[in-house]
Order: structure tokens, then C-alpha cells, then sequence
């Protein structure tokens, strides 16, 4: 019985040293965490976050949360609720205390289901009005002072509805606007609201099946296939660099971008980047298979991405090259589930707010003792101090063998010192086949240099040797024909 007890006291302890808690708290996890192998499969992982408490609203002199469908967080990590059931924005602090509300008031400034909310660092708020087909703008005191309605451009066509949902303002005062049934990109106002062009289009995926459809089709198919729209954006979030990320719904590919300041996906471009975001393997429903559907996506100050999918209720985070570092949450009833996730924010000390539509709540999610030393680790590797970022990469392999990133990690922090051969190890063991065989090849380089005169010895000895042996057999050879010619001779002589 002691020997059990102390092996309950230890594991309560190793538990509790990653930020899980006891057994039963680990019990009432309702997620378990996963990463990805090699073959993209998800293999079990220690959890990044957990769910710590939720917002409601009853709690405050504001009243219960209605529908809530866009949350900011402004630089003091106070929080910005767009609470559209209840037509208009709540003001929040950390301690969830009411510090004001927008919109709410009759008149001019009054909101009709509010979609969006933005905060500027003077604290003027921005509000995607969007049944009200308007930008409302309140200042600090929450008075109403100006509107962008609509704005007037043939490139907008005659038939353009303005229902703006989601928005951004950056330092020069520009709006970047998603809008329900716009499908040309963001919509972009400048400071006193006029059409500025749009940014960042999506394009239509590619289809081998259109292709091929394209070659058989008839003059009104042909037609049909080139009116197909590319999807629209569904969110976007900036971060302290001015990049703009967005999230897109539906399609299985560049879910996430990192648009930079001239619209190019800075994100999906680098070598390292697969552009596949949510879960590689979703289910089938009915004939139709199912795709991550992408929500919202905030971004932290290390650069972490996390983006919140609506099929599994889940959100992903990534780091700055798009690995998957964390996943949590998920469908159902439980703390820590969702039922329609609608938007995802998150503090400067690393808690994650999620907006639950249906459930009329926001859910707080910390970050766990492992999931800080992740994080430790990809800021290490990411500013380049390679050696450094070896020990906590190894202490992350070291609690959880199934974390392949670690190992590819390592790998290429050896492989930057110019340690090939250990880099090889860490590289077989994750199966990363291109960075073994760049490794190999490097290797194989570096032998090459450190035994060149031998190498170089070898070669002539060999060369030698084979002259010799030449000659040799050339010799043999006309010996052997002499003598046959000789015998061939005396043969005839007799």
C-alpha cells in the first residue's frame, strides 16, 4: 500500500508540475490534447490550455451576454464583447466588472446586430453595425460620434450589399472590413470612409475536376465554371507588425493567411508551410465530406497563431511557420466545449477567451506548465538562439514522446551548428525525410572536407592500382596470344 501511495503522490506531483492538476482534474478535462506524427496522424499530446471559468454577464451590473459573436482585446487586456443578440458592445475588465456599454441607448448611435468590434489605443470604438449597414463609431465615454455608411465605387457594382461583420483600423486611421457576400477580399475605407480598394482576395481552389469538366463542358457550362467566386473572408485580426491575418470558411487549403502590408500571403509561402490548417482527416457526413470551417484567429506577441474552427468546435494554435503546436476544446455541453464557437481573443499573459454563440457565454482558457515550455522553446528556436532552444525542446521530448516537433526541432538546431551527425539522429526518429537527407548530404560534404587528402590519396591509389592491374592483364593477354601463335606455328611446320 505505501508503494502505491507514493506512486499516486508522484504522479500528483509530475501533473501538477505541467499545469493539469490532480488525477480528478485531470479526469474533467473534457478534450484530450493531440499533435501530429510524420504521417500527419494524431498521435495523444499533454494539453496546452485549460478551461479555467466563463463570462456570462449575470455576474454584473450589465446582465447576461445574449448571442455574442465578437470579441477584442484592447492593450490594456480589457475586453470588447460584440454582444449582437442584445444590440450592442459591453466593455469588460480582466476581473469581469463592467466598464461600460455602446450602442444600447436610443438614437443615432443605437446598434442593430452588431457583428464586430474594434478598439483603437486612444479608445475610440469601431463597430460593424451590420444590420444597420454602417461602421459605428463611439468614443472612450461611449458617445456616439460619426458613421461610415456605404461607399460608392463602380468596382463595388450596382448590386453590392454593404453588411459589414468583421473590422480592423489601422495606425493611419485605414479600416480593413470583411462584409457578409463580398468575395473580392477586404473592403478598405480610408479615415473619412472612402472606397480605397479592396485587399487580399481569396482565390477559387484549384479542381482537377473542373479541369477536366472544362474540357468536355458546353458553351453554358464553360460559362458557369468561370462565374464560380472565390470564398470569402470570414475574420482578420493585426498584429503588432501590422501584418493582417485572416480566416476563410469551407475550403480545406489557406484557411489561415498573413497578408502583408501590400496583400501577399506571407504565411503559406515558406518552405516549411504545408497551407492545411484544423484536422487533415475530417469525417464524412451523409456523401458529403466534412471541411474546417475557420471562424476567427487571434495572434499573440511571440507570434503564436491561434484559430478557432467551427465544425470540431476546436481551436488550433500554431507557431509563427504554421506547425500545430495545441489543440483544445471541442463539441459539447462540458466546461471547455462549445456548442457554435463564434470568436477567439486573447490577453498579453497568454488567456484565451472563446465566444460561444449558443451557450450566451465566453469561456477562459489557461495556459499549462507544458504548454509554456513549448512555447519557451519555439521563441528560442525562432530568434535563432539554436543552442538554447536544445535543452527546453528536449525536456518537452523528455514528457511527452509523442511530440514530433521537438525532435524536428532538435534536429535542425544541430543541424544550423554544423553538427550533422547528431542532427541525423533526431531527424530518423521524427521520420523527417528531407531534412535527413539534407543532413546526410551535408554530412557527407563535411567528411569529405575533413578527409580530403586521404580521400584524395585513396583516389590516386586506386587510380594506380587499376593502371597496374591494366597493364598487367594487357601483358598476360599477349603472353597467352604469342604463345598461341607459337603453337599454331610448330603445329603447321609439322
Amino acid at each position: 500500500m505505501r508503494v502505491y501511495k507514493r506512486l499516486a503522490l508522484a504522479l500528483a506531483a509530475v501533473l501538477a508540475t505541467l499545469g493539469i492538476g490532480s488525477p480528478a482534474a485531470l479526469a474533467a478535462t473534457p478534450y484530450q490534447g493531440y499533435t501530429y506524427n510524420h504521417k500527419f496522424e494524431p498521435v495523444s499530446s499533454l494539453n496546452g490550455y485549460v478551461y479555467t471559468d466563463s463570462i456570462d454577464g449575470f455576474d454584473n451590473e450589465g446582465g447576461p451576454l445574449n448571442k455574442p459573436q465578437d470579441l477584442y482585446i484592447a492593450g490594456d487586456d480589457t475586453l470588447y464583447i460584440a454582444d449582437t443578440g442584445n444590440n450592442r458592445i459591453v466593455h469588460l475588465d480582466a476581473n469581469k466588472r463592467l466598464l461600460g456599454t455602446y450602442g444600447a441607448a436610443e438614437g443615432s448611435g443605437k446598434l442593430n446586430g452588431p457583428k464586430g468590434v474594434f478598439a483603437t489605443p486612444d479608445g475610440d470604438v469601431y463597430v460593424a453595425d451590420t444590420k444597420n449597414s454602417r461602421i459605428a463609431v463611439f468614443d472612450k465615454s461611449g458617445k456616439f460620434t460619426k458613421e461610415f455608411r456605404a461607399p460608392e465605387s463602380p468596382l463595388l457594382g450596382k448590386d453590392f450589399l454593404y453588411l459589414p461583420s468583421k473590422l480592423i483600423v489601422d495606425k493611419r486611421g485605414y479600416l480593413f472590413i470583411v462584409c457578409d457576400g463580398l468575395y473580392q477580399g477586404l473592403l478598405q475605407l480610408d479615415p473619412d470612409g472612402l472606397f480605397a480598394g479592396f485587399f487580399g482576395a481569396n482565390h477559387v481552389p484549384f479542381s482537377m475536376t473542373r479541369v477536366l469538366t472544362n474540357l468536355i463542358a458546353t458553351k453554358e457550362q464553360k460559362a458557369q465554371i468561370a462565374g464560380e467566386k472565390p470564398p470569402e473572408f470570414s475574420n482578420l485580426y493585426q498584429d503588432q507588425e501590422g501584418f493582417i491575418y485572416t480566416t476563410t470558411l469551407g475550403i480545406e487549403t489557406l484557411q489561415i493567411k498573413r497578408l502583408s502590408a501590400v496583400g501577399v500571403d506571407t504565411l503559406n509561402e515558406q518552405e516549411s508551410a504545408l497551407g492545411r490548417y484544423g484536422d487533415y482527416r475530417m469525417r464524412v457526413m451523409g456523401e458529403k465530406r466534412k471541411v474546417n470551417s475557420f471562424v476567427d484567429v487571434t495572434v499573440s506577441a511571440q507570434g503564436f497563431i491561434t484559430a478557432l474552427d467551427l465544425i470540431t468546435g476546436r481551436a488550433f494554435q500554431y507557431d509563427s511557420l504554421g506547425n500545430l503546436l495545441f489543440q483544445f476544446g471541442g463539441i459539447g455541453v462540458q466546461n471547455g466545449l462549445f456548442i457554435t464557437p463564434s470568436s477567439i481573443a486573447q490577453t498579453s499573459d497568454g488567456t484565451i477567451y472563446v465566444a460561444d454563440e449558443s451557450r450566451n457565454r465566453i469561456d477562459r482558457f489557461r495556459i499549462t506548465a507544458f504548454g509554456e515550455l513549448v512555447h519557451k522553446a519555439s521563441v528560442l528556436y525562432s530568434d535563432g538562439r539554436y543552442e538554447e532552444a536544445q535543452q527546453p525542446w528536449a525536456e518537452v521530448a523528455k514528457l511527452n514522446s509523442n511530440y514530433n516537433l521537438a525532435y524536428v526541432a532538435i534536429g535542425k538546431s544541430l543541424y544550423k551548428q554544423e553538427k550533422y551527425k547528431e542532427a541525423l539522429v533526431y531527424f530518423k526518429q521524427a521520420r523527417a525525410y528531407n531534412e535527413y537527407s539534407n543532413a546526410f548530404l551535408e554530412q557527407r560534404k563535411l567528411f569529405l572536407r575533413e578527409h580530403f587528402a586521404e580521400a584524395v590519396a585513396i583516389i590516386i591509389a586506386a587510380a594506380v592500382l587499376l593502371r597496374l592491374l591494366l597493364g598487367w592483364r594487357r601483358r598476360r593477354r599477349k603472353r597467352a596470344t604469342l604463345v598461341s601463335a607459337a603453337a599454331t606455328g610448330r603445329g603447321g611446320a609439322s
